[in-house]
């Protein structure tokens, strides 16, 4: 069983800093992707920032400038540092890994279970 879990979310003033981390655990072979989505109420999930093995990463527009993802292969975890909070960035935020679980699989999608981040004075 593989469990991804979050954590850093919180309540920060606008201008604020918060660095959310991600932990993958369980059967995992390899993992390809990992990365932050959000979803703020009444809105679709979007992609916040990801990063592949490759190191290769992707930002949402919004966002570019401002955050950081980061990812350390050895502890299975990804990071998001958030700086310059914004109220528009209040969302619950979603780790997602795709992984395989042995070496056969194809990746997976698997997700956390989100942690609540807010920007509000």
């Amino acid at each position: 069983q593989v469990q991804l879990v979050e954590s850093g979310g919180g309540l920060v003033q606008p201008g604020g800093s918060l660095r959310l981390s991600c932990a993958a655990s369980g059967r995992i072979f390899s993992i390809s992707t990992m990365g932050w989505y959000r979803q703020a109420p009444g809105k679709q999930r979007e992609l916040v920032a990801d990063i592949a093995s490759s190191g290769r990463i992707r930002y949402a527009d919004s966002v570019k400038g401002r955050f950081a993802i980061s990812r350390d292969n050895a502890e299975r975890t990804v990071y998001l540092q958030m700086d310059s909070l914004k109220p528009e960035d209040t969302a619950v935020y979603y780790c997602n890994g795709a992984l395989k679980t042995t070496s056969w699989a194809y990746d997976n999608n698997y997700w956390g279970q989100g942690t609540q981040v807010t920007v509000s004075s």
